[in-house]
């Protein structure tokens, strides 16, 4: 029995920190532009049918990460060149709206760049499984928890210590006051996108491997990123990360002691008790009227 829970809640730390990834995702970009950005999961999706690529090429595995991390950051970035800064000046349901759009033409042009089929993707380290207090777990867990833990890190340091991440903090607090001390919102905006797309070719490519990647594996990935985000607290950083292992630990819980076939149905009604109760999720959105 501890072993079978061990099992649940190394599973939902798992899959809760690819959560985390694309939450952090979601608002980073809704800092910068108070704009939900809903083609964040296509950046996963991106990411990890890039490396498969890279990978059946013929590229060592850290070229193939860093290749497909790359694709997808100058596919986020064009998004915002080509179509969310293109309507800056519209409203936020508008701009919403293009992300949708943008959404479903990158999972169109997928199918034409890839195909419709399922891809492996090879485990960074093997697939030899390892015995933990009773509990089997493959070395690619660990991967992902481990590099999720060094990626909040050094965002934690980019923030906090590097001109660009303070520009982009300022930002966030107040867009005016921002501009009024020369921060170049534009920039801002665009480096949002960089960003974010290349946290979620991370999350795409270390999933990857247990899940196996296609065309349409952000769609879930995207929703599931956006609830951990709603629920942590939209634009709050430690709320993106919280929010995301609690809502990968509900899941795999849920799946393990009631039933996988309501797994997705329980943490969403989850979430919306907790809305209910705390409207601003766990530890709070950020609040600021868009300039």
């Amino acid at each position: 029995m501890g072993g079978q829970w061990v099992q649940f809640v190394a599973g939902g730390l798992t899959v809760g920190a690819i959560y985390a990834l694309v939450a952090l995702g979601f608002s980073i970009i809704f800092n910068a532009s108070r704009v939900i950005n809903f083609a964040q999961g296509e950046f996963v999706m991106i990411g990890g049918m890039s490396a498969v690529s890279l990978v059946a090429a013929g590229a060592p595995m850290p070229v193939a990460i860093l290749g497909a991390v790359a694709v997808s950051g100058v596919v986020g970035l064009l998004l915002e060149r080509l179509a969310v800064g293109q309507a800056r000046n519209a409203d936020v349901v508008t701009l919403i709206i293009i992300t949708i759009g943008a959404s479903i033409f990158l999972r169109g042009l997928a199918q034409l760049v890839w195909d419709k089929r399922i891809h492996p993707l090879p485990a960074l380290s093997g697939d030899t499984p390892i015995s933990i207090f009773g509990a089997t777990i493959v070395p690619q867990s660990l991967w992902v928890i481990g590099v999720t833990v060094v990626i909040v890190a050094l965002l934690s340091w980019f923030f906090n210590r590097t001109l660009a991440g303070k520009a982009m903090l300022a930002t966030s607090y107040n867009r005016f006051a921002a501009q009024l001390v020369g921060i170049e919102v534009r920039r801002v905006l665009f480096a949002s996108f960089g960003l974010a797309a290349a946290l979620g070719a991370i999350a795409g490519v270390l999933i990857a491997p247990i899940t196996f990647t296609s065309y349409d594996t952000g769609i879930m990935l995207g929703l599931k990123g956006f609830a951990a985000a709603i629920l942590g607290g939209l634009g709050n950083f430690a709320g993106a990360i919280a929010g995301g292992l609690v809502l990968g630990l509900l899941e795999s819980l849920g799946a393990g002691y009631v039933s996988s076939a309501y797994k997705d149905v329980i943490a969403f009604v989850i979430i919306l008790a907790v809305l209910f109760v705390r409207p601003d999720g766990i530890l709070g959105a950020v609040k600021s009227e868009r300039v």
